[in-house]
């Protein structure tokens, strides 16, 4: 998620075992070099090395900047030899899947960057399948925190549907979308998805750039706490987002302001003082539908060695259901 996700996260995401990626976000390339300069140092690996983490673009903000700047905002990360890109939101996707696979060709990337795409639909995996040639598919149903499409289905139905329709040899697809604990990874897994995303999990960990003012809001938040809003991007300014997007926060008054009308640029000032003073009852915290869940701060190692056990535990159990033992 941008704003949470910053290169010391990713880094210890994937020191520990998994897979960490940063959110390019509202960067500019140079902050996003610079993100991507602390994970390198984290990793101990030489500038030449390739950086086993990934970064992840709004494709809107892209196609809102001339060719000149997206290319920069692309090349921060392609110059750093960064294992993986992921991209979403975006109109004109396949044209930013080109200019990456040319960037490789034309470097002679032995090892060329692998593209996730995040999909809402099976007509979206289709597309992005058959005519993108993605690597990685991300199926992101409506529990996700953060940003998503309002229409996207619950995510065991939307993964279900897109594995029904994928060719054998498809490229693996993952599952994102309200998960906090092994047993929904485990879950995830028995259903056909082959990995998982989690983001509102690693929140709450010592790495994220979440303030501790937003980390205590995630642990104290309840079962319910979450809903779709546009009202945290109408007081930030952030409404360009393609049609039929809106984000997954917890529930303030804020929202409760802005869905009563009260006026904007009183809601604003109201937000940007409880932004200032750490308020939990006016300040942005995305979060999924699985928040309730979470109940400490951990370091992010502890929280993929937390995941690892429980999903091995559960996947054990059901197992044994399968075989009878």
């Amino acid at each position: 998620m941008a704003g949470a996700s910053g290169g010391a996260l990713a880094a210890e995401v994937t020191a520990a075992g998994a897979f960490g990626f940063l959110a390019a976000g509202y960067l500019d390339p140079a902050s996003l070099r610079k993100e991507l300069a602390l994970a390198r140092g984290i990793l101990v690996l030489a500038a030449s090395d390739r950086l086993p983490v990934g970064v992840g673009y709004l494709a809107w903000k892209l196609e809102k900047s001339t060719d000149a700047e997206a290319e920069e905002m692309l090349a921060a990360a392609l110059d750093n030899h960064v294992q993986a890109i992921w991209l979403a939101f975006g109109v004109h996707i396949d044209k930013w899947i080109r200019y990456i696979r040319t960037y490789d060709e034309k470097h002679r990337r032995r090892d060329p960057t692998l593209i996730f795409v995040q999909i809402p639909s099976v007509e979206d995996a289709v597309v992005a399948v058959k005519n993108w040639k993605v690597d990685v598919l991300v199926a992101q149903g409506n529990e996700s925190g953060g940003h998503g499409y309002r229409a996207a289905p619950p995510l065991l139905t939307l993964v279900s549907s897109i594995l029904q329709v994928l060719p054998e040899d498809a490229p693996p697809l993952l599952a994102a979308g309200g998960m906090t604990n092994g047993r929904h990874v485990a879950s995830l897994l028995i259903l056909g998805a082959d990995g998982v995303v989690l983001g509102t999990r690693f929140l709450a960990t010592t790495a994220s750039l979440y303030t501790e003012a937003q980390k205590r809001a995630l642990i104290a938040a309840k079962s319910g706490s979450t809903m779709r809003t546009m009202a945290f991007d109408r007081v930030r300014g952030t409404v360009e987002w393609p049609a039929g997007v809106d984000g997954r926060a917890l529930y303030n008054s804020t929202v409760k302001d802005v869905e009563e009308g009260v006026d904007i640029h009183i809601a604003e000032e109201k937000f940007k003082k409880g932004v200032q003073d750490g308020d939990p009852d006016r300040m942005l915290v995305w979060a999924g539908t699985g928040v309730d869940l979470i109940s400490g701060i951990s370091t992010a190692k502890d929280v993929v060695n937390e995941l690892h056990d429980v999903t091995l535990e559960r996947l054990e159990m059901a197992s044994k259901l399968y075989t009878g033992n």
